[in-house]
């Protein structure tokens, strides 16, 4: 069975005007490959205006295009004893997760990469990430982490645990913004 289907992720224009910056596009770059006027992208980011899902979608998808591989940092946390993951900051798309993670979600090394994991967030992290909307983490380079506790969620595919997360921002080797989650129980 999987998981009822979730609002999209707050604040779209702010996590698309982060994105876009660390990758380097330009809004008339994006703007033409979506086929909107660049003024669109400019109401879209200033939060003046919402495009729909469809539309909201697809610019992530163009913008995670531009993303290359960052390999020592998927090492780095595939290998760590803590029990973490790692996911692109404005999607929630996962690049790499540690192998405790792997055995608290109760899957394969691996299995959950390139999958979005918004759809199995709880109320207390959906409620965390709309949080970051009215405070400067979209707009910070290197925002302050965010700390939360989380209930216990099941679904076919995962568990999501009970405890405390923590939210770091950092960056991909192509200036890609990125989160790093760890949980402690």
């Amino acid at each position: 069975m999987l998981p009822a289907p979730t609002p999209n992720l707050p604040a779209f224009g702010q996590r698309l005007r982060k994105m876009r910056r660390a990758l380097g596009v330009k809004q008339s770059a994006l703007s033409h490959a979506l086929g909107v006027d660049q003024s669109s992208v400019s109401r879209w980011e200033a939060g003046d205006q919402f495009p729909d899902d469809r539309i909201q979608r697809r610019a992530f998808e163009l913008l995670s295009d531009h993303r290359t591989e960052d390999f020592a940092l998927r090492r780095l946390v595939e290998a760590s004893t803590l029990s973490l993951h790692l996911v692109e900051d404005t999607t929630h798309e996962c690049l790499a997760y540690s192998g405790r993670r792997a055995a608290e979600w109760g899957i394969g090394e691996r299995s959950l990469n390139g999958t979005h994991l918004w759809r199995f967030a709880t109320e207390e992290i959906q409620s965390a990430e709309y949080e970051l909307g009215q405070s400067d983490w979209w707009s910070s380079q290197l925002p302050e982490p965010r700390c939360f506790r989380t209930s216990e969620r099941r679904y076919d595919e995962l568990a999501v645990l009970a405890g405390y997360i923590r939210w770091e921002r950092m960056y991909l080797n192509d200036g890609t913004p990125v989160r790093l989650c760890t949980s402690y129980r």
